[in-house]
Formats: structure tokens, sequence, C-alpha cells
């Protein structure tokens, strides 16, 4: 009977008559929602204030060890291969300097052309001319080019060149032109010859 006249006062109860004044004179249903209503609110603005904050800076820091675990491995693999690493620099260097050995400088480049000229009687070529070029030069190095103009037998060119390839310098062989003379027995042979400076040594 108590149960039923409960629900027939809650029936009658119109939601209009409920203030905040009087809240302390509210049945308990709705109290209970007031406070799960407010509950609900807190959690809410709780996540979107302060939780979604720390979401947001777990998912940065998660990211940054990720990068950092990556970059510990990198470093790890070269501190174990350090000593690899520092051998393979010596071999470098020694090659560098075996190179650098083979580029003439300028005051070698005289007694280059001398040994290109002596190549070119030891083949049985006439040397008409040999002349240095304009130099050139790029990133790393500076190209010395020389003009070649000989007369001679086909064999004796192919001479000419093996002979220009063993020199201990470096010198390569461009822009190769062959004429008969004006007799037709032998061939008027040019070629430009590159020899090379590297930079750092005058530059």
């Amino acid at each position: 009977m108590a149960n039923g006249h409960k629900e027939f006062q809650l029936a009658k109860l119109d939601i209009s008559e409920l203030e905040y004044q009087n809240i302390g004179v509210w049945p308990l249903l709705f109290k209970a929602l007031l406070c799960s209503a407010v509950f609900i609110l807190i959690v809410v603005l709780g996540y979107f204030f302060h939780v979604k904050d720390l979401y947001l800076n777990l998912e940065s820091v998660a990211t940054k060890e990720a990068a950092l675990r990556k970059t510990y491995q990198e470093k790890a693999y070269e501190a174990a291969n350090l000593e690899a690493y520092r051998q393979q620099m010596i071999e470098v260097e020694e090659s560098f300097g075996t190179l650098l050995a083979q580029l003439p400088g300028d005051t070698e480049v005289p007694g280059l052309l001398e040994d290109i000229t002596e190549i070119g009687y030891g083949s049985s070529l006439e040397i008409k001319t040999i002349s240095l070029q304009p130099e050139q030069a790029e990133e790393f190095y500076v190209e010395l080019p020389i003009k070649i103009v000989a007369e001679g037998g086909y064999h004796d060119v192919g001479t000419f060149v093996s002979g220009v390839a063993g020199l201990p310098r470096i010198v390569t062989l461009h822009n190769y032109s062959m004429k008969a003379n004006k007799e037709g027995n032998r061939l008027i042979f040019e070629v430009e010859a590159k020899t090379y400076r590297y930079k750092g040594q005058e530059d």
C-alpha cells in the first residue's frame, strides 16, 4: 500500500516544481538521476580537459621512445663495428694517397709532356705538335688538356696509346681523329690527352 502511495505521488509530481533551492525535498529517484548526470558530466569534462591531454602526451612519448630505440640500435651497431670502420678509413686514406700521387702537380707537367713525346718517338710516331690547352676546373679536380698531333702508321698509333696508358701518372685520351697524309702512306693522328690535378694541392 505504501509503495502504491509513493508511485501515486511521483505521478502527481510536476517536474517544473523541481527547483535547485528545494533540492533537499526532491524525491530520491530525482536526486539519484541528478547525481548520475553530474558524475557523467565530471567524467566527460575530466576526459576532455585532462585525460585526453595525457593520452596525447603518451602517444608523443611513445613515438620519441621508438625513435630513441632506433637511434640506440644504430649507435650500438656502429660501436660494435668501430674497429672495422677505422680499418676501412685507413685503407681509403691509403688508396686516396696513391691516387693523388698519380696526379701531377704544375711543376711536373713539363716532365709529363716529355714522357709523352718519348713514348711517341719510341712508337715510331713523328710528333708534330704537343701543347697544353686551357685548364678546366671541376668541383674537386682540375683537368689539364694536352693537344697532340702525330704522324705514323696504324700500328704505331696503337703502340703509342698503350704506352700512354702505362704511364705512372693518370692520363686519359679523348677525341681521336685519324686521316691519311698527303702522300697517303701514313696517318695523321690527333688526340686530346687529359691529366688531372687535385684542387687541394695548389688551390
